[in-house]
């Protein structure tokens, strides 16, 4: 019997492969502990983070009340598509992971599209 481990494995693999099969553009990659979010901004193709941004950086550590809502979610995706827009990509693909798109995942690629990512 698989565990909800092994299961959260098999929904991110499955929705990485459909990532890599449908485009080359770089990859929008969203973690989210219990406490904090975090985003990156990954060319495959080369193997390199273009951009990173996470609710445990100062700058935004005092904006926010805590690390773990959607408010927080949404300061992250402003300043991902700040710093990957800085670096020149204007157009990602969005890996949500093994998440479903909803609550603080969908708050940040919300705010990250407001901010002018394509995605």
């Amino acid at each position: 019997m698989l565990t909800n481990k092994d299961l959260f494995k098999r929904r991110r693999r499955r929705v990485r492969n459909q990532l890599n099969r449908k485009s080359k553009r770089p990859r929008l990659s969203v973690f989210r502990s219990s406490k904090h979010i975090y985003a990156q901004v990954i060319d495959d193709i080369e193997g390199r983070t273009i951009a990173a941004a996470s609710t445990l950086e100062k700058d935004l550590k005092g904006k926010t009340k805590t690390g773990a809502d959607r408010e927080a979610a949404a300061e992250v995706g402003k300043l991902i598509a700040a710093r990957a827009k800085a670096n020149g990509v204007e157009s990602v693909v969005f890996d949500r992971g093994g998440y479903i798109f909803h609550g603080r995942v969908k708050a940040l690629a919300d705010a990250a599209r407001e901010a002018g990512l394509n995605f």
